[in-house]
């Protein structure tokens, strides 16, 4: 694999919407704009291939050996997420069928059929035909396979691949009968041909959650067949050459992890809503992160200035774009690249963002602030590229578990995986305490705090896994929605929390579901380091101890003075279950108790809202200091002395960071055997 030297800094190129003064002009412009790397041609299947096997790539030489005459690298795109029309018209069979039944026509861009045979054929046609031409060219760094997968199908293809699918699965039709307990509802099938895909034509997909699970696993199994279609041939002409697909910033349709085992590089696409808050963008880069085992990613997209798709799309503020840079950096990006670097003249997205505006020149806000970060990106070269965060603390995700909890009907329609793990996140955010998020088969002997929220589904080895984390001194906490159900979706545990009930100490009798307008209380008693009273929604489990001590009651309704909250000693270490939807500073309180008991501390001394956090060697590394207020922040720096890399000034004890401000430290090359804020 090619090592990476410096920061990437770009992103996406259309120069085929552009005459040729005008790619000139964008040379120059990018030159200034400190663009060391774009991604092209991803959505030019139809000017490449004119008809089938009728290729031309003239015009795409041109630019490729442009861009290299300016030193510019590239990011290669397989255009394969944007069928041409004979495509889609000799071969309508490459065309999605939606969940109503109706095969789309021609027109939108990733409108194809993953599964559909002539689809391959013909995509890896074209990422044969680039790779022979420009697998070797001295712009390339990157390879791009298609754009944001997620299509679901449900066509006659995939409707036999399904059944394909289930058979090499379950290996007989008994055994999906009794793992899909089709007795229920009169549901029991005798030949796999019997088994139809859920759609809005039969509604199986809210009504039978064991279809759709295995639905939603089988879309993820695909997209990766269909990735790898072109990953092979790519490989086969440039094996030293990473090859990525980027991933929509909607991450629910597809198992992230399990597509990511197949790629060499995660790679993302930041697109946050402008209320959105700090810890949320910064979970989802983690999430990121976490794809590869802590492996750097890159940031694939995300705009220079305002989105046009969003119902209101206010303009990234002064700084905003140059804080939301840095934030992906501080989690373990490797890029920073957008979309689009000419914004286009006509089309869906023609009020899209852009580097280079309609007004075609530099004199623009967005372009002088696209410039300064360009500049300071060439300061930092590639003084922490491939470099990773060290954490302490893991916080489990998984998307069997996401997928199958939030189509569980009952007990509430509020139930958020993706916002409840955020919320734990937060708590540690606030704290700059790092966490990586970790799939169920990680290995967890490096972290002494876990979390698993809404750990809903119990499968493979993670029940015996978390107890031996405990048994050796970890600290685990669980929530709410936790150990009901095994892979398919099946209570067959007995009591609650299944098999994590004996670590935690406790047996759940019943859960409660508030309306939007309820709440409870959780009281504490007067446990040292928590207030007395927090307030809690949404859920409440009616908890009975079974060695475990209460850490919180419940204030009102007939489950008064039950436990909420508990804590187990088990072996080593401890299990923590809050069996409620708790309010912020909770969370925060609890987990910062836990935290102290285990020794694990931010970097640093500094006000709320300051991100702080390290790449690099627990001894140095490269910090990162972001402050997401509109006021300035202290941070206690210790002795030091540290250097200010985008300065060069020397900083050291109780240093200022203005409003929306980045500093980005490294610690002394003398003093690199002290720690940090000592």
């Amino acid at each position: 694999m090619i090592k990476q030297d410096t920061i990437y800094y770009g992103g996406d190129y259309n120069p085929d919407q552009w005459d040729e003064a005008s790619v000139r002009e964008d040379m120059r412009l990018f030159k200034l704009a400190g663009i060391n790397l774009v991604t092209l041609p991803v959505f030019s299947w139809a000017k490449l291939e004119a008809d089938e096997g009728v290729y031309e790539f003239g015009w795409l030489d041109k630019i490729l050996d442009l861009l290299w005459e300016h030193r510019i690298r590239v990011c290669l795109a397989t255009p394969t997420t944007a069928q041409p029309a004979w495509l889609s018209l000799r071969y309508p069979e490459v065309l999605p069928v939606d969940i109503s039944g109706r095969r789309r026509t021609h027109g939108m861009r990733v409108f194809f059929c993953i599964n559909s045979l002539k689809y391959r054929e013909r995509a890896a046609a074209m990422a044969e035909a680039m790779a022979k031409r420009y697998g070797q060219h001295p712009a390339l760094v990157l390879w791009h396979v298609a754009n944001e997968y997620g299509t679901y199908c449900y066509c006659d293809t995939c409707q036999a691949r399904f059944r394909v699918w289930l058979r090499k699965r379950y290996g007989s039709i008994a055994v999906l009968n009794e793992r899909w307990h089709t007795s229920f509802w009169g549901r029991t099938v005798y030949s796999f041909d019997e088994i139809m895909l859920p759609t809005e034509r039969n509604d199986d997909y809210r009504f039978n959650p064991a279809v759709q699970l295995d639905y939603m696993r089988f879309v993820s199994d695909s997209t990766v067949e269909c990735f790898l279609n072109e990953y092979r041939v790519l490989k086969k002409y440039s094996p030293d050459i990473p090859v990525t697909s980027n991933i929509s910033g909607y991450i629910k349709k597809l198992d992230h992890f399990e597509m990511l085992r197949h790629m060499d590089i995660a790679g993302w696409d930041n697109y946050p809503h402008p209320r959105d808050e700090s810890s949320f963008i910064a979970f989802k880069h983690d999430i990121m992160r976490g794809l590869k085992g802590g492996q750097p990613y890159f940031l694939m997209e995300q705009s220079p200035n305002q989105q046009n798709w969003q119902p209101y799309n206010k303009l990234k503020r002064p700084g905003e774009v140059r804080l939301l840079s840095y934030q992906a950096l501080a989690h373990g990006a490797d890029s920073v690249l957008f979309f689009q670097m000419r914004q286009s003249i006509a089309g869906q997205e023609k009020f899209h963002g852009a580097i280079i505006s309609h007004a075609g020149h530099e004199n623009t806000r967005v372009f002088r602030e696209s410039a300064r970060l360009g500049e300071e990106l060439k300061k930092l070269g590639g003084r922490f590229v491939g470099s990773r965060i060290s954490a302490r603390v893991g916080l489990l995700f998984d998307w069997n578990n996401w997928w199958a909890l939030e189509n569980s009907s009952g007990p509430s329609r509020d139930i958020d995986y993706l916002k409840t793990a955020a919320g734990y996140y937060k708590a540690l955010f606030r704290r700059n305490i790092a966490v990586d998020v970790l799939p169920y088969t990680a290995e967890l002997d490096a972290y002494d705090l876990l979390l698993a929220p809404m750990l809903y589904m119990i499968r493979g080895d993670i029940a015996r896994r978390l107890e031996a984390f405990v048994t050796r001194g970890g600290v685990l906490v669980s929530t709410v929605m936790s150990g009901l159900v095994d892979e398919n979706d099946r209570c067959v545990f007995g009591e609650y929390p299944g098999p994590l009930k004996d670590l935690m100490g406790i047996w759940v009798e019943e859960t409660d579901a508030l309306f939007p307008d309820e709440s409870n209380t959780l009281l504490t008693g007067g446990v040292k380091g928590l207030k007395p009273e927090y307030k809690c929604e949404q859920l409440c489990d009616i908890i009975h101890l079974r060695g475990a001590e209460a850490v919180a009651v419940y204030g009102s309704d007939f489950y008064k003075d039950r436990p909420a909250v508990t804590l187990n000693h088990y072996g080593a270490g401890l299990g923590v279950y809050i069996g409620t939807q708790p309010e912020e500073e909770f969370v925060y309180d609890v987990l910062g108790l836990l935290c102290a008991g285990k020794g694990i501390n931010a970097p640093f001394a500094a006000g709320a809202g300051l991100e702080i956090t390290r790449r690099g060697p627990e001894k140095g590394g490269v910090f990162f200091m972001l402050n997401h207020n509109f006021q300035t922040v202290e941070v206690n720096l210790g002795n030091g002395p540290y250097t200010d890399l985008l300065t060069g000034k020397p900083c050291s004890g109780c240093i200022s960071i203005p409003p929306r401000d980045v500093m980005v430290l490294e610690k002394n090359e003398l003093e690199k055997n002290e720690e940090p804020g000592n």
